[in-house]
């Protein structure tokens, strides 16, 4: 299975990349976590928020692999705790061979990005860094796998 992270910008500090990388690399080869960076269109001080939130969002479907299930990352989706993520990527591995989870920028996701996805997921009441997310799904995404694999990283 593949597990694609698309998200809005590029450029991140190197210590985002290590540890996206850390994570990503950890997998076995049944499954696979790929990382899609979509730069964001260029802003002017002008620039309406909602046109650029909305030509991201373009970008973000575009870049969706065929017959993936689509998650949102959205601040009103609903929230897992490790076990239940772990239950979804069981079920993922039985119904999909790829799944895309979504990272909107500044001003979150496209109106069309929301209606297009299967689920939303909120990560916490908290906002974070949109170059943590990234570090923070790869961890929990690895979290969950180990998890399902009775692998020593995650202890109850």
């Amino acid at each position: 299975m593949e597990i694609h992270l698309l998200a809005i910008g590029t450029r991140m500090p190197k210590w985002v990349d290590d540890g996206f990388t850390d994570y990503a690399r950890r997998f076995g080869r049944d499954c696979q976590l790929k990382l899609k960076e979509i730069p964001s269109p260029r802003k002017s001080k002008s620039e309406d928020a909602g046109r650029i939130k909305q030509l991201e969002g373009q970008l973000l479907l575009a870049a969706i692999p065929p017959d993936a299930h689509v998650i949102a990352l959205d601040e009103r989706g609903k929230n897992h705790d490790t076990k239940a993520v772990a239950e979804k990527l069981g079920q993922w591995f039985e119904q999909y061979r790829r799944v895309a989870i979504l990272v909107g920028g500044a001003d979150g996701l496209s109106k069309e990005c929301l209606d297009h996805c299967h689920e939303r997921w909120s990560l916490s009441a908290m906002t974070f860094p949109h170059a943590l997310v990234r570090v923070i799904v790869a961890e929990q995404i690895y979290r969950a796998y180990s998890l399902l694999n009775n692998h020593p990283y995650h202890r109850v």
